[in-house]
């Protein structure tokens, strides 16, 4: 890697992308950062030195806005961490359409819109191309049926994911698919196990041990491998 790294990191408000731009920026990192609404991103702002950008990952046209004043622009870390919970029943005999439409919509199409849009600009041999993903996208894993709707749009992120990289013209960068453990957050909950500062060292960690590996890797924050 350059000795001023660069990162992009998509869904930085709050949460895990707000912990890993102040990881990152701590370690003296070039930081991007995206949110929806910038007037609430006082957190980032206080963080000298990171340029904001906005960006509602659902859509298209705030998408093509954003990759036009990234153009030419590398990064050794490209980071998609937008995520949402879905309905709070989780049930797929309940759901509307409408919120079926927008967990899969943000949770899985809108993270590969975005991939097939920038990854040309993820560092050439070197950088890690990584989306937050979560055990519960484990097919195997039985645990979550509480969380069924966002379990299903995990699952299918990982599985989209597989696609674009096998659609990739070889040599193939490092793409990522990460589960941040059971992290305090406002998804995760008061009674979770992992503060958010915790999770993201071993993230960092992961991203950088995994960089110029090549293909496509599920892991947990703290580089165990996650079946699919």
């Amino acid at each position: 890697m350059t000795s001023t790294r660069t990162a992009l990191i998509i869904g930085a408000s709050r949460g895990l992308g707000l912990g890993m731009v102040r990881r990152l920026h701590s370690e003296g990192w070039q930081v991007t950062a995206t949110v929806r609404d910038p007037s609430r991103a006082q957190a980032l702002q206080a963080l000298p030195g990171v340029r904001i950008e906005t960006l509602d990952i659902d859509e298209r046209g705030g998408l093509d806005a954003l990759a036009e004043r990234l153009q030419g622009q590398v990064f050794d870390v490209l980071l998609i961490n937008a995520g949402i919970l879905g309905p709070d029943h989780q049930s797929a005999s309940a759901a509307t359409a409408e919120e079926l439409a927008q967990l899969f919509m943000t949770n899985v199409a809108a993270p590969i819109r975005l991939a097939e849009r920038l990854v040309a600009q993820v560092r050439h041999g070197s950088g890690v191309l990584a989306f937050m993903s979560s055990v519960l996208g484990s097919v195997s894993n039985p645990e979550g049926n509480n969380l069924a709707l966002y379990k299903a749009s995990k699952a299918a992120l990982n599985s989209l994911t597989n696609s674009f990289v096998c659609n990739l013209a070889e040599p193939r960068p490092t793409v990522l698919s990460l589960h941040p453990g059971w992290v305090k957050t406002d998804m995760g909950g008061a009674g979770a196990t992992l503060e958010i500062s915790e999770s993201c060292e071993g993230l960092v960690r992961q991203i950088e041990q995994y960089a110029g590996r090549g293909g496509h890797h599920f892991i947990d924050y703290q580089g165990r491998s996650i079946p699919w």
